[in-house]
């Protein structure tokens, strides 16, 4: 079983323990994320393979629009704490249970994320040559 803590995080806090974030507000309420967002819960672990494991659900949760049906306001959209903590801690724990799917699971999510990455980079590379032929037609 997970141990983690759930709370809003606080801009200028720092962590000791493992954690992630998760974006709270928008349209891309629930992305999981290392690095801090203003807007945002911190979820605090104990060791660091919880992290990774609670990351890559949090990752398909956000992937596949999960949080949108408990998205609140109607100017900025939003996910409260409450929600959050009510829907997160069940989905977590039935997820983990069937540990050898799971790991099999964040493996082709790893997997598939670097090769989006690769391939977000190859369309970079051919809009820049592109950029670069278009270029030389209108300065010649």
């Amino acid at each position: 079983m997970t141990n983690y803590i759930v709370k809003t995080h606080r801009n200028g806090t720092i962590y000791a323990k493992p954690h992630l974030f998760i974006l709270n507000k928008g349209m891309n309420s629930g992305k999981p994320q290392k690095a801090p967002f203003t807007n945002s819960f911190v979820i605090i672990f104990s060791n660091e393979e919880d992290c990774e494991t609670v990351f890559w659900i949090a990752f398909s949760l956000w992937k596949s629009k999960f949080w949108h049906m408990y998205l609140r306001g109607s100017v900025i959209p939003f996910v409260n704490l409450y929600d959050f903590k009510k829907e997160f801690f069940p989905k977590v724990t039935r997820l983990i249970q069937d540990h050898e799917q799971h790991k099999k699971n964040m493996q082709a999510l790893k997997l598939l994320e670097q090769k989006e990455k690769q391939f977000q980079e190859n369309i970079n590379l051919i809009n820049d040559l592109r950029k670069t032929i278009l270029y030389r037609y209108y300065k010649g």
